[in-house]
């Protein structure tokens, strides 16, 4: 019986994961018209680095408050409340959370608006010596920060609703930030005096529509907060205590990209801030689609396992979770590399993103790349610890990455410049994630069982045939062939080549043994 009831668990968590990763693949698609939308528009200018920083800051608090702290600390309270608790009691936590939360951010947002001058200062300062760059930046941080209030909210409700196995909603919401940007780039900028500001409003109007959108779905849960402020509740106190650590741990590869910003923006002339920004998006498209989406799932999971004190089906799902994770996550950053400059040029190369801009913007992509499957590793590997509600350790190995990091974004940026910053927060996120394997395996909370060896060689023997097949029909030394070829035929070509290495990748796979049904079975 208990078998059953493990496979069915297993198998429950495995089609969540698929219907997160169709949902968060259709919003990154749409995230990539808007890049290609933003880059054939704006470029790489200064109007366009000035947005991009502008556009950072709120975002960075968003992941803090909304995909990452916040989330990892209030749901492992939730499951637990709603496996011990009765639902009137779920309702009062929710209930406390939202007025709690809701104070908490819209101090943080007033803040933003009144301070922006000294936050423009405080994260571009190399923009001080150049005034109208100042300026807009300043303009664009106090029409952006309010997206902080709605989105972290937007984030509780998907919170909640991830709790009860509602994944698809949430993991659609992104996509009315990727549709109002890009009606906003195509039709308001047009109309405005610096066309720019556009994209600020856009930020505003996308996180107004993305909150209305789920709490119809709140409310047929019968969860619809009804904001209270109570000076103690015992759920609350127990979410902050998990949330403060965990705001840092969580968020340290977060922290690494907005240094990076913060350093770029002292590298002289126009451009760096936005290659970063271009190539830090291409890098995020399989991290938002895989390892976010296997996170999101994980978590809620992990923490009815915990509760349950099943031991044994909490090692099996943190297996299933990191081979799954390498099984996208090495062949993705292989390709990125290989095909970085192909990539660059089909996606990006149009517009007011010049034939130039292109060098500087797939070799970001390729520094980036090579912490693809590190960064990845954190989101599910930090997991184990929230849904066991081990805040501290995760938060010693975090600043321990983000000092590796700051020392060598100084060692790597006079040589390298922009790529150097890029280098060094994929070297920091292997030593964060290498951190946080090794505690758990000491912790006996996870092992590499005796299937790892033989599943490591196949693996490594499909990435190393698809590499092969990718250098052969993709020879960097041509590159001149793409950026002569017109719109269409660099898709076509690409096209060709993606496919080709992917199935050269899948049939090698299954030659050598593996199938799919081994992510529906327990380790």
């Amino acid at each position: 019986m208990q078998a059953a009831e493990d496979r069915s668990e297993e198998i429950e968590v495995a089609k969540s994961s698929l219907v997160v990763s169709l949902m968060t693949f259709i919003s990154r698609i749409l995230g990539l018209a808007r890049e290609i939308v933003f880059a054939a528009i704006f470029g790489d200018g200064a109007a366009a680095d000035a947005f991009f920083v502008a556009f950072k800051i709120p975002n960075f608090l968003r992941r803090l408050f909304a995909e990452g702290a916040f989330s990892q600390a209030f749901v492992p309270v939730l499951s637990e409340y709603r496996k011990k608790r009765t639902f009137e009691e779920v309702k009062r936590l929710v209930d406390h959370v939202a007025g709690r939360l809701s104070l908490i951010l819209v101090i943080v947002a007033i803040f933003g608006v009144v301070a922006a001058p000294v936050l423009a200062g405080l994260f571009a300062f190399g923009y001080r010596d150049t005034p109208d760059k100042f300026t807009l930046l300043v303009d664009m941080l106090r029409i952006t920060f309010p997206y902080i209030l709605l989105i972290s909210l937007t984030g509780f409700a998907g919170s909640i609703l991830n709790s009860y196995g509602r994944f698809a909603v949430p993991a659609m919401t992104p996509i009315f930030l990727n549709l109002t940007l890009i009606s906003c780039a195509l039709l308001l900028s047009p109309l405005m005096g610096e066309p720019i500001l556009a994209l600020a409003w856009g930020v505003m109007i996308a996180g107004i529509i993305q909150l209305m959108f789920q709490l119809p779905f709140l409310r047929h849960l019968k969860l619809l907060p009804s904001p209270k402020l109570k000076p103690r509740h015992e759920g609350v106190d127990k979410i902050i205590a998990l949330m403060v650590p965990v705001m840092f741990s969580v968020s340290v590869g977060q922290i690494n990209l907005l240094l990076d910003t913060v350093l770029a923006t002292a590298l002289d002339g126009d451009g760096a801030v936005s290659w970063l920004y271009y190539s830090d998006r291409l890098m995020e498209l399989p991290l938002g689609i895989f390892a976010i989406a296997i996170a999101t799932v994980i978590l809620p999971t992990l923490s009815r396992i915990h509760a349950a004190e099943d031991t044994q089906q909490f090692l099996s799902t943190l297996d299933w979770g990191l081979r799954s994770l390498l099984l996208v996550g090495l062949p993705a950053t292989l390709a990125l590399i290989a095909l970085a400059e192909p990539l660059v040029v089909t996606i990006y190369q149009r517009g007011e993103f010049s034939v130039d801009s292109v060098a500087p913007t797939a070799n970001a992509l390729k520094a980036y790349s090579l912490g693809l499957l590190g960064f990845m590793s954190i989101k599910v590997l930090a997991t184990a610890y929230f849904s066991r509600h081990d805040t501290t350790t995760p938060v010693r190995y975090a600043v321990i990455a983000m000092v590796t990091n700051m020392a060598m974004n100084l060692m790597l940026i006079v040589p390298l410049g922009h790529i150097g910053l890029a280098l060094a927060t994929s070297l920091s996120a292997f030593v964060n994630a290498g951190l946080l394997l090794k505690g758990l395996v000491k912790r006996e909370v996870f092992c590499f069982a005796q299937h790892w060896r033989r599943y490591l060689l196949q693996v490594i023997a499909a990435n190393a045939a698809m590499v092969i097949v990718l250098r052969l029909l993709y020879v960097p030394e041509r590159i001149d062939m793409w950026l002569d070829s017109g719109a269409l035929a660099r898709v076509i070509d690409l096209t060709i080549v993606c496919l080709a290495g992917a199935a050269t990748y899948g049939l090698v796979l299954l030659a050598t043994g593996v199938r799919p049904s081994h992510f529906r079975q327990k380790a």
